[in-house]
Order: structure tokens, then sequence, then C-alpha cells
């Protein structure tokens, strides 16, 4: 059992992806779209607007109007689009969000300390949260009856509103809740650079002590948050993650067998 995320950046073979992940039996796909969202968003006039927090990881603002988009976005054309190209592959895939069955559940956050030109400013009216339950009874549900679960944010707070929450912390909580022993994190670049414009400066191992040195040092951008994830899952009882890029043929397999960065 592994738990793949697969990401929604600019640059990815999504079939060259389904067609090497359907080699695989006994996985959970966790997926992203945040090109997707930001084209789609601008064409409908809310272009995306992304917060800092004091400590340094970039998120998206979500207010009502935005998540409705995410919605969308998520839920509908990257989710059912992942499903039917599963389904083509010969993998009986179920596309879920995480409100669906209460899958993703954890609580709003009330308000975000955030980096604003400089200064420090308290944001309020922001949907997003955390997860801090998973609802593995479903899951394995959908396992031991042979589908795949094929899932994406939001998730639910436990007043039942919808929330945005972060696609790689959100694969680390599944991974952990299932109890599987990798998790594999894929996106538009090979692994952690050390340079992020020389893809021949990648990192290829990290010990679990050296995460939050190497956030601070190298990581920039939505690379802070596969790091955090990484950290989570470790901490969770998954015994290896995995970095990987998710641009060329085989690329899962490849991750698998050493390509990218190997934390553990």
């Amino acid at each position: 059992m592994f738990v793949v995320k697969i990401g929604g950046s600019k640059g990815i073979d999504y079939d060259a992806f389904v067609r090497d992940l359907a080699n695989y039996r006994s996985f959970v796909l966790v997926h992203g779209g945040s090109h997707e969202l930001g084209e789609i968003a601008t064409k409908l006039g809310r272009p995306p607007v992304f917060i800092t927090s004091v400590s340094g990881f970039t998120s998206r603002y979500t207010d009502r109007e935005t998540l409705e988009i995410f919605n969308m976005v998520y839920a509908g054309k990257m989710n059912k689009m992942l499903v039917e190209k599963l389904q083509k592959a010969g993998v009986n895939a179920v596309g879920l969000t995480g409100i669906d069955g209460r899958i993703l559940e954890g609580p709003q956050k009330e308000a975000l300390k955030i980096i604003e030109n400089g200064k420090k400013k308290i944001l309020r009216g922001d949907l997003s949260g955390t997860i801090e339950r998973v609802n593995v009874k479903l899951l394995c549900l959908l396992l031991d009856n042979g589908y795949t679960p094929v899932l994406t944010p939001p998730a639910i707070s436990y007043e039942s509103v919808a929330i945005n929450v972060d696609g790689d912390r959100c694969a680390a909580q599944i991974a952990v809740a299932l109890g599987a022993e990798r998790l594999v994190i894929l996106s538009n670049v090979p692994g952690l650079l050390r340079n992020p414009d020389d893809p021949t400066s990648l990192i290829t191992k990290i010990a679990r002590d050296e995460i939050d040195a190497f956030i601070q040092t190298y990581a920039q951008g939505r690379m802070k948050k596969k790091l955090l994830a990484a950290k989570e899952a470790l901490d969770g009882g998954v015994k290896q993650v995995l970095l990987g890029g998710a641009r060329t043929k085989a690329s899962l397999t490849q991750t698998l067998n050493g390509a990218g960065t190997r934390i553990e």
C-alpha cells in the first residue's frame, strides 16, 4: 500500500503518469490542480491571491467565491479527468473530495497570521483549515472491494463547512491513517533542488532530522509544504517519502526506484 500525490502545476504529463500508475495495485491517489485553478479563476475575474504566513509558508487565500471555483476545478475538471484516464487504463477509480463521507475532517482556522508588505497582520475570513481526522473506514471499504480512491481537497470542518487544505499535507495524513509504507509526492520538478533553476542540483537524500534545515536553506515556494508534509508523514509512522517529477514517461516507477529525493 502506498499513497501518491500528483501535483497540479504546469508541465505535468498526466497521460504518462496514469499509464505508469495503472501498473500498480493497492494505492490511493491524491491530486491537486493549482495551474488549472489559476487559469480558470483569472478568466472568471477572480485571479488567485496568495498569502505568506509568519513562518514563511505560502498558501492561497480562500473566500467563499474562491472556494466555489476551487470545487469546480478540483472536484470537477481535475478529479474526473484523472478518474476517466484511470478507468481507460483498467483501474476502477472512484473520485471523491475530502467533504464526501467526511473523509478529511478538521478545524477551520479562525484567523491567519501573515506577512504583508513586510509587516505582520491578522487575516480573517479565510476558509482554510487543517486535517485531524481521516475516515479510514470508508477508504478501506473502497479498497477492500476493488475500488481505487482518487481524492482531492477541500476537506470539511467540524462545523460542516468546506475548507481548503494543502494537498501534500492531505496526502501525508492519508498515508499515516492507512498505515502506508510509502508516500510519493510528484510535481513538475525532479525533487528538492539546491538551485531551483538547475535541475542537475538535485538533493537525493534527506534524513528526518535534517528536514527543518533543508526547508530553511533550499526549499522555495510549494516545496516548503512538500517537505513539511514529508515530516508529518514520517512522524506518523510512514517509513519513506519520495519527491519526484512527473514530466516524463514512467516518472512514478523511476521515483520508486531511486530517482528524485528520498526522505526517511
